[in-house]
């Protein structure tokens, strides 16, 4: 399921982010600010458990999030620009990593990293990155993910492409999808137009 979280605070930092006169600092900053209003939408669905509180005044129930079963997988290396705001969330959820980056002759993921806390049947797999252009690279990440035992997993990315949207729901169309805008289409490089450039490289002026 593909859902584009359509509120006026992630339209407006979306729109700083994409000028290409935005710098590192604040480019990593709206990332953090959006990634933290995507997740509100993202863990919707969580489940919460019943539990007994005590307020100034008396014994009431309430509810609780088991984010101990949480877990947290950014795409290296622009997927870890996302990574603290779940965190502020779910501070007790694990924390993964998956490396992966695109051939620029094929387009194709290759992946040169992958360290993963244990997932449980139950586990909420929360996959991050800031694109999701070709799709190459969600899906072969989601492929990893379901070999380790992921069943629940849930994709956090700022912008989407029509292509990408249609290869992730095509060969996983179980996970469920939360971005910020979905884009017109992808460059002959599989860069997504109109876009934001490399998030990795404006996250880290590397380029």
């Amino acid at each position: 399921m593909f859902n584009v979280v359509d509120h006026p605070l992630i339209k407006h930092k979306l729109t700083i982010m994409r000028n290409k006169d935005t710098g590192p600092k604040e480019f990593r900053e709206l990332l953090r600010e959006i990634t933290f209003l995507l997740a509100y939408e993202a863990t919707r669905n969580v489940e919460t458990i019943e539990i007994d509180v005590e307020t100034p005044l008396e014994r009431t129930k309430g509810y609780a999030i088991e984010d101990k079963k949480m877990v947290v997988v950014p795409i290296l290396r622009a997927g870890l620009g996302m990574v603290d705001s779940i965190l502020e969330l779910m501070p007790n959820a694990s924390v993964g990593h998956i490396g992966v980056y695109r051939d620029p002759e094929t387009l194709r993921p290759v992946q040169y990293y992958c360290k993963l806390p244990k997932i449980e049947e139950k586990s909420v797999v929360f996959l991050l990155d800031p694109m999701l252009a070709t799709g190459f690279s969600a899906v072969h990440a989601v492929n990893i993910l379901k070999q380790h035992g992921a069943k629940n997993i849930v994709l956090v990315c700022l912008i989407a492409a029509p292509k990408g949207v249609e290869a992730l729901q095509t060969h996983h169309p179980d996970v469920h999808v939360y971005a910020a805008a979905l884009d017109r289409q992808l460059n002959d490089h599989g860069y997504i137009l109109p876009g934001l450039g490399d998030a990795g490289d404006r996250l880290y002026r590397t380029k």
